[in-house]
């Protein structure tokens, strides 16, 4: 352990202190697996916050990285590139619309998307200057950006970071009256309504069946633009491509990062059609970085991969028997209240309060034992491995969690 100790001592002097990881320090990832600096291997069931849907170091896509690396890696949007344009025309075909806004990281696709729905509000929907309004859900997640954290009512992330950008409401996530009222009180000065289909962040809250259906059909019904934040739950992650598939829903604008990629390179994009999309013109928005050669490259071999090895299916298998080996749990041991998710994004409920620290000892025994995951309060956890996971290795995570929590009983 003293190599650990070593570097994360060096972190702790010469970082600043914006996380609090688990103790461990780790070099080395491949499939399902990551071993720490002293050689300990692990099962990853956190994949980067499900950015490493494809499995860490995913050959096809490394092999994908050298290979573009070797011949060009950054022209600037001053230029065009020989990888761009290939990649847009690929994703826009996958996703089914007409075009594409690439940038790096989520919280970069978020305000990308906020930026393109209140312009489009001004110049097609026709509401006043100043005055449109983006519909929220408490709770939300959408990242740290000071604008995005303007709506967040997570306290830890907005505090002593006012003042605050104003244009938003936010609304019960899960809740379609609350949303319908507001759209019955100022509709025509809605632009959009920013939603996460699964609330990652919160504690993986899956809303009611339908819920999302009737909130499409309220934006569709008030010209309001339905936003789908897929960064967390898009990409094979909820056992379809994307989480609004379960509810066949056509989001107006998709906002995607994360797994694009696979964990190899940061990627994110916004998609939309031509009749949104268009309000952006060249000088309006943009990024040095944003649809580079490299990015486009790694990103569509990563997106190839998901598709090739069907790990969408794979999600929706094993998530199903995640469930259900959990629920037995949940009879033996009083420890876990209930467990919840769709595909590999589930958290187990700890019986305890948000702020104990339940949930936090439990993942540090659970790394004793060679499984990695991360609470997102002190009573949830929240479990998603890479998807290219297997049964077999599912069933030693299981074991690996039973072991713990008979541990920890003790």
């Amino acid at each position: 352990m003293e190599k650990s100790a070593e570097l994360i001592a060096l972190e702790e002097k010469h970082g600043a202190h914006n996380y609090h990881p688990l103790p461990v320090v780790l070099e080395k990832g491949e499939g399902v697996y990551v071993w720490d600096v002293e050689g300990k291997r692990y099962f990853d069931f956190l994949s980067a916050y499900s950015a490493v849907n494809q499995g860490h170091c995913h050959p096809r896509i490394i092999n994908k990285l050298k290979e573009q690396a070797e011949k060009l890696t950054l022209t600037s949007r001053a230029f065009y590139n020989a990888e761009l344009g290939v990649y847009e025309k690929f994703m826009t075909e996958l996703f089914g619309f007409d075009k594409i806004l690439p940038m790096n990281t989520g919280a970069e696709a978020v305000e990308t998307a906020l930026k393109i729905a209140r312009k489009w509000g001004y110049e097609k929907k026709g509401i006043p200057a100043g005055e449109a309004i983006l519909v929220v859900c408490k709770d939300n997640f959408h990242g740290r950006t000071t604008t995005i954290i303007s709506f967040s009512n997570d306290e830890d992330a907005r505090k002593n970071f006012n003042p605050y950008t104003s244009g938003f409401i936010a609304v019960e996530y899960n809740d379609t009256e609350a949303l319908k009222q507001l759209f019955e009180e100022k509709a025509d000065k809605i632009c959009g309504f920013l939603v996460e289909p699964i609330q990652g962040e919160a504690g993986v809250n899956v809303p009611s069946e339908g819920y999302l259906k009737a909130c499409e059909k309220l934006c569709k019904q008030y010209n309001v633009l339905f936003i789908a934040d897929e960064i967390q739950t898009g990409i094979a992650r909820t056992g379809k491509m994307l989480a609004i598939d379960h509810e066949n829903i056509d989001a107006d604008v998709l906002i995607l990062g994360k797994a694009v990629s696979g964990g190899v390179y940061p990627v994110s994009a916004v998609l939309a059609n031509d009749e949104i999309m268009n309000v952006i013109q060249p000088g309006q928005h943009g990024s040095t970085y944003g649809g580079n050669p490299l990015a486009a490259a790694v990103a569509m071999e990563a997106m190839k991969v998901v598709l090739d090895e069907k790990l969408a299916d794979n999600a929706e298998k094993l998530g199903q028997l995640f469930r259900s080996e959990i629920n037995k749990l949940i009879q033996d041991f009083s420890l876990f209240k209930s467990v919840r998710g769709k595909g590999l994004l589930n958290a187990i409920l700890i019986n305890d309060t948000p702020d104990s620290e339940t949930a936090w000892n439990f993942c540090v025994k659970m790394m004793e034992n060679g499984l990695l995951a991360k609470p997102t309060h002190g009573n949830i956890i929240r479990f998603a491995p890479p998807l290219v996971m297997n049964e077999e290795q599912l069933h030693e995570c299981i074991a690996v969690i039973r072991k713990t929590a008979e541990e920890f009983n003790k």
